[in-house]
């Protein structure tokens, strides 16, 4: 499979986060038009993950999140993330990234304290997600350029339908 040089999309990554630093001057704003940005690309990069990875389609939102942390994470951001914290019912768990290839270099300045440098990936997993109907809400609640030891995202399952198609067999 054709990787490029992380360094090389690190150093890209935090120019893009730059400019929207410069463009906006409100870290919230910030954290939303990364959000924003992710979910166009999770949109997309999921159906090269299916195709890619000639997985099999998901039974539940359980099974979603395991892909996404061993099989999605490596396959383009070279790392794996765990998967923990599950609530009873099963709509609820952690995405935990010991590794966040995206922060390489980076040190956050005392005034952008509240930026979610990350956030795209939260928008990723979203737009992903919502490609395969299931609709689910992402945060990030640790972060190890916030003085965190992990980097931690929350996922939440708001809603799940399974595939319709528009037509019968038999017609």
């Amino acid at each position: 499979m054709e990787t490029i040089n992380a360094e090389i999309f690190t150093l890209t990554y935090g120019s893009m986060v730059r400019q929207l630093i410069a463009d906006y001057e409100d870290v919230e704003e910030v954290n939303k038009q990364l959000d924003k940005m992710g979910f166009s690309m999770g949109q997309r990069l999921v159906d090269e993950f299916l195709a890619k990875s000639k997985t099999q389609r998901c039974s539940d939102f359980r099974e979603a999140a395991e892909k996404i942390a061993k099989q999605g994470f490596k396959m383009f951001l070279n790392c794996q993330a765990t998967v923990a914290g599950w609530n009873a019912e099963g709509t609820e768990c952690s995405l935990i990234l010991e590794d966040n290839p995206l922060t390489d270099f980076v040190e956050l300045p005392e005034q952008l304290q509240g930026l979610k440098y990350s956030n795209l990936l939260c928008g990723v997993i979203r737009g992903a997600l919502e490609m395969v109907n299931m609709d689910v809400e992402c945060t990030f609640v640790r972060d190890v350029l916030q003085g965190d030891e992990v980097y931690e995202m929350r996922l939440k399952l708001l809603s799940s339908s399974p595939e319709s198609y528009p037509f019968k067999d038999d017609d």
